[in-house]
C-alpha cells in the first residue's frame, strides 16, 4: 500500500519584478515638493530671501572658489543666477530621490536624510550676509513637512521588501498602489497649494508700482545734449547703441533676488570716520539742490575681451563727494565701506569718491527711478573703477574706514584693492565665425576708457597694417565711443583685431590677462568669411 504524503504548503517566492524602487524614488520628489512649497508659504509670510533654495543658493555663491563664479559667468553670462538656481533644484531632486530609496528600507534613515538637508537650510539662511533667526523659519516649516510627507508616502509601500503574500491579496510586499496614488495625489496638491500660496505672499513685497511714483526731480546740473548723428548704430546694423536700454543693461551680482526696499523705508547711514554723521532718507536726497545728471559707461571686471558686460546709461544722482564732505569725513579715512541691503559689502577708495568728478549716488536711470535689479532706489556710481569696487547696489549706508581695517566681500576673495577700469576696445560686426557676401562692409564696435576717454581706434585684417577707425562724436571722457571702418572683403577667411588708445596716450596693450584679479586686458580679434 502505498501512502501519499501531503504535499507542503507552497513558499510564496520573492517577487522581484514588483518591488516598489520606482514608487520609494516618486516618495522622496513628492516630499521634496511638499517641503519647499511650505517653505515658499513660510518665506512669504518672512521674506523671499529666507527660501531654502535661495538661502542654499546665496550660501554657494558667498564660498565656491573664484574659478567656479568665473566659469559661471563665462559660460551663463547675465542668465548665471538662473543657472544656479536649476542647478540647486536638481540637486534636491537627486538627494531627494535618494531618501525615498533609502527610506524603503529604513524610515529612521530616510527621515534623519530630511533633518540633515534641513540643517543645511537653516544654517545657509541664518549665516548669509543679511540673515537673521526668523530666516531660519522656512526651513525648519519644510523639514517638518518633509518628515510628515514622506512617511505618508512611503507607507503604502511596506516597511521593507517581503514575499509576496497569499494569491487573492492586492498588495505585494505590502505594497498598496490604489493608497499610494491617492496620497501622492495629495502631497502633489498640497505642494501646489502651499508653493503657490507663498509666491502670492511674496508679490506683497514687490515695489514695482511704488517705483513708479517716485517723481524724480530736475537736475541742476543736466546732462550735455547728444550732437546730432552722435549714435553710429543707425547707420551700422549690429553695432552697439550708444545707450544702453534699462532692460538690456547686464547685470552682475550676488543677489538670487534683488532686494526689494520700499521707497518711504528707505534710509542711507553715513558711519565711522565722519565728524558727523547722519542718514538720509530718499526724500532728502531726491529734494537736494545739488542734482546732476551724467552719461556714463560702466563695466564688469568680469567681462572678458570681447564680453558684452559693459554698458551705457544717462544716470541721475547727487555728487557723492559733496555728501561726504558736508558729513565731515577724516582725511584718514581710505576706503568707503559700502553696505548692500542684502549684506553685500563693496570697497571704495575714499580718494577716487571725493576726486572723480561724477562719483554719485544715482537714483534715476535713463530717464526712470532705478530698476529694482540695478539698485532701485539708490546705488553708488565711481565712474573708471569696476563695479565691484564702486558701484554698490540697494545702498543703504556707508562707512568711512581704512583697507588696513576691513575687507570687502571680494577683497576677501583676493581681488584687486582699487580696481581701475583698463582700456578696451571690442568687435560688434560682423560677427565671430559670421559668413558675409565679398566687398567693403563696416567692421564696426566700441571703445571705452573712463575718466580718459577714447582717441583714437585702430583696425587690423589678417597681417595688414593698422587702419584709423571713425569715431563718434565725443560725449563725455566717462562714455564709450562707437567706431566704424568700411573695408573691401576678398573672398575667404579674415581675422579682424582692433585696439584703442587713450586720450593721455595710452594704447591698449595686446598682452592677454583674464579678469581675475584685476580685471582682463589684451586685443579683441574674431574670424570672419567673406563668400
Amino acid at each position: 500500500m502505498t501512502t501519499t504524503l501531503p504535499a507542503p504548503d507552497p513558499v510564496a517566492p520573492v517577487d522581484r519584478h514588483r518591488r516598489p524602487w520606482p514608487l520609494a524614488a516618486l516618495a522622496g520628489l513628492l516630499a521634496a515638493a511638499v517641503a519647499l512649497g511650505v517653505a515658499e508659504l513660510v518665506a512669504g509670510l518672512v521674506g523671499p530671501a529666507s527660501s531654502p533654495v535661495i538661502a542654499v543658493g546665496d550660501a554657494a555663491i558667498a564660498r565656491v572658489p573664484e574659478s567656479v563664479k568665473a566659469f559661471a559667468i563665462r559660460t551663463f553670462g547675465e542668465d548665471d543666477k538662473v543657472a544656479l538656481v536649476v542647478g540647486t533644484l536638481l540637486v534636491v531632486a537627486a538627494y531627494a530621490v535618494l531618501v525615498g530609496l533609502v527610506g524603503l528600507r529604513n524610515r529612521r534613515l530616510g527621515v534623519l536624510g530630511v533633518l540633515l538637508f534641513g540643517a543645511v537650510g537653516v544654517l545657509a539662511a541664518v549665516t548669509r550676509p543679511a540673515g537673521e533667526w526668523p530666516d531660519a523659519l522656512p526651513s525648519l516649516a519644510a523639514t517638518a513637512a518633509g518628515v510628515v510627507a514622506l512617511l505618508a508616502l512611503l507607507a503604502p509601500l511596506g516597511d521593507r521588501l517581503r514575499t509576496v503574500p497569499a494569491a487573492g491579496d492586492r498588495a505585494a510586499g505590502g505594497l498598496d498602489r490604489r493608497r499610494f496614488v491617492v496620497t501622492g495625489a495629495v502631497a502633489l496638491g498640497a505642494a501646489a497649494v502651499t508653493g503657490g500660496g507663498g509666491r502670492l505672499l511674496q508679490r506683497r513685497t514687490e515695489v514695482t508700482s511704488l517705483r513708479d511714483g517716485v517723481r524724480l526731480p530736475v537736475p541742476s546740473s543736466p546732462a550735455a545734449a547728444l550732437p546730432p548723428g552722435a549714435d553710429l548704430a543707425a547707420e551700422v546694423d549690429g553695432l552697439t547703441p550708444l545707450v544702453t536700454r534699462n532692460g538690456a543693461f547686464y547685470r552682475i551680482d550676488t543677489a538670487l533676488i534683488a532686494p526689494r526696499i520700499r521707497p518711504a523705508d528707505y534710509r542711507l547711514e553715513l558711519a565711522g570716520m565722519f565728524d558727523s554723521p547722519r542718514s538720509y532718507t530718499l526724500a532728502d536726497l531726491l529734494g537736494r539742490p545739488d542734482v546732476i545728471e551724467r552719461d556714463i559707461t560702466l563695466t564688469c571686471v568680469s567681462n572678458e575681451v570681447g564680453g558684452a558686460l559693459a554698458g551705457s546709461a544717462r544716470w541721475l544722482g547727487v555728487p557723492l563727494a559733496a555728501v561726504l564732505r558736508e558729513n565731515g569725513i577724516r582725511p584718514g579715512s581710505d576706503q568707503l565701506l559700502c553696505r548692500s541691503e542684502d549684506g553685500m559689502t563693496i570697497g571704495a577708495p575714499t580718494r577716487s569718491a571725493l576726486e572723480v568728478e561724477d562719483a554719485m549716488l544715482a537714483f534715476g536711470m535713463n530717464g526712470e527711478p532705478l530698476p529694482v535689479v540695478h539698485g532701485f532706489p539708490v546705488r553708488m556710481i565711481i565712474p573708471g573703477l569696476y563695479g565691484y569696487v564702486s558701484a554698490c547696489k540697494w545702498l543703504t549706508r556707508i562707512e568711512a574706514t581704512t583697507f588696513d581695517a576691513v575687507d570687502a566681500f571680494w577683497i576677501e576673495r583676493d581681488w584687486a584693492v582699487e580696481g581701475p577700469i583698463k582700456i578696451a576696445s571690442r568687435i560688434d560686426t560682423p560677427e565671430m565665425l559670421r559668413e558675409f557676401p565679398a566687398g567693403r562692409r563696416a567692421i564696426a564696435g566700441v571703445a571705452w576708457a573712463q575718466t580718459r576717454g577714447i582717441a583714437r581706434v585702430e583696425v587690423r585684417v589678417d597681417d595688414e597694417d593698422w587702419a584709423e577707425a571713425r569715431l563718434s562724436p565725443a560725449i563725455d571722457a566717462d562714455v564709450w565711443r562707437q567706431w566704424v571702418l568700411p573695408y573691401d572683403f576678398s573672398p575667404g577667411r579674415h581675422v579682424l583685431t582692433v585696439r584703442a588708445t587713450s586720450t593721455d596716450g595710452e594704447v591698449q596693450t595686446e598682452q592677454r590677462a583674464s579678469p581675475f584679479p584685476a580685471g582682463s586686458s589684451g586685443w579683441h580679434s574674431v574670424e570672419v568669411i567673406a563668400g
